[in-house]
């Protein structure tokens, strides 16, 4: 290429679309890019596999405290990730902006939820009066009609389209089968009890409603029960009403907390996690008042899977493995580790290791 081409491209304004329907210019094609929550560095591995820390000039420090297990997987093969400057949520109050303002970044990647707080806390103002540029994307609260939009979007800022098409192709395809599948048979719908976060917080119980997990629950068929209740993403149900609700089946979500509570009953799950320790945990969590006199339990029709995938570009294999647990007979071809240890292999660059997802159903397994 000639070295006028190549400086127009450098150069030229840069135009996006994001999620938020918001258009974006900026002078060129970004090359110091801050991501406003950590989890969005799966996406960013997915994308740049050869170096996923090229472009990045800091990042919010949840991916660490939200998912430890992954972050010291990324650390082996990338050390220089933990030398990447971290920054506490822009929820909370000390968001050292000063500090950002001085790694200038070419612009800020965000979660969509965050922008009314953005907004309406002047800190949007704030970063435009110091030309830092924000893009929105949405992998958790309309995760189904957003995921693929977003990756898409993290493609162009990353200068990575054609990896971010075919990692959509590969999620397409994959949920287009369970789609399908259940479109032709109509198998009737278990009606499942999520926890959000099972045994993190002394309090019983946090769930979802229609939107992020519920919608995974939605697509891989089943009846999420908490969405009569909660009207919003985020909620709580009362043990009485758990009790009440007499579920099929009971899906908790679990990860590697020990970063927010050293000593708590979550179900560690997530890359090379002990099975039969979360299995125990779950068993656990099963003995609290509020489930142990359900059906669903005393049948062991009890599941936990990786909370991690509530707000991830990999979301659709949570998909995958939940329709296997609803609807076993209509899925028993479907192998949810198998896709995702595909997936790493064709794009992330660390070794798959299993550790996603745990039962107390001896038929599901």
């Amino acid at each position: 290429m000639p070295v006028s081409q190549a400086l127009s491209q450098v150069t030229a304004p840069f135009i996006f679309e994001d999620v938020a329907g918001r258009k974006v210019t900026l002078k060129h094609r970004p090359a110091r890019i801050f991501l406003g929550e950590g989890n969005l560095f799966y996406t960013v591995a997915a994308l740049c596999r050869e170096n996923p820390l090229e472009k990045l000039i800091g990042w919010r420090d949840n991916f660490r405290t939200a998912d430890l297990d992954s972050y010291h997987l990324y650390c082996r093969y990338f050390p220089e990730l933990a030398r990447l400057p971290t920054f506490s949520g822009i929820q909370q109050l000390q968001f050292n902006l000063e500090k950002l303002i001085g790694l200038r970044p070419d612009i800020m990647v965000l979660n969509l939820n965050t922008r009314s707080m953005v907004e309406t806390s002047g800190l949007a103002a704030k970063l435009n009066a110091a030309n830092i540029p924000i893009a929105y994307v949405d992998m958790s609260i309309h995760l189904m009609a957003n995921t693929a939009r977003s990756i898409t979007l993290m493609g162009q800022l990353f200068d990575q389209t054609e990896r971010a098409a075919l990692l959509n192709q590969y999620r397409d395809y994959h949920l287009g089968i369970i789609t399908q599948r259940l479109m032709q048979e109509h198998p009737l719908l278990p009606r499942v009890l999520m926890e959000r976060a099972a045994g993190l917080y002394d309090e019983c119980c946090l769930s979802w409603g229609n939107a992020n997990f519920g919608e995974l629950v939605t697509a891989a068929g089943g009846n999420n029960l908490a969405a009569s209740i909660i009207h919003n993403t985020y909620g709580a149900l009362s043990p009485e009403q758990i009790i009440a609700s007499n579920p099929d089946k009971i899906l908790v979500t679990g990860s590697n907390w020990s970063q927010y509570s050293p000593n708590g009953n979550w179900v560690n799950l997530g890359p090379n996690a002990d099975l039969a320790l979360a299995k125990e945990k779950l068993e656990r969590l099963m003995q609290r008042p509020a489930y142990r006199t359900l059906s669903a339990a005393k049948k062991r029709k009890v599941y936990a899977i990786w909370h991690p995938f509530y707000d991830h570009p990999f979301s659709f294999i949570a998909v995958l493995q939940l329709a296997k647990w609803f609807h076993p007979h209509l899925f028993n071809d479907i192998s949810a580790d198998h896709t995702f240890s595909e997936l790493f292999a064709r794009f992330l660059p660390v070794p798959w290791e299993p550790g996603y997802w745990v039962s107390l159903d001896t038929e599901s397994t």
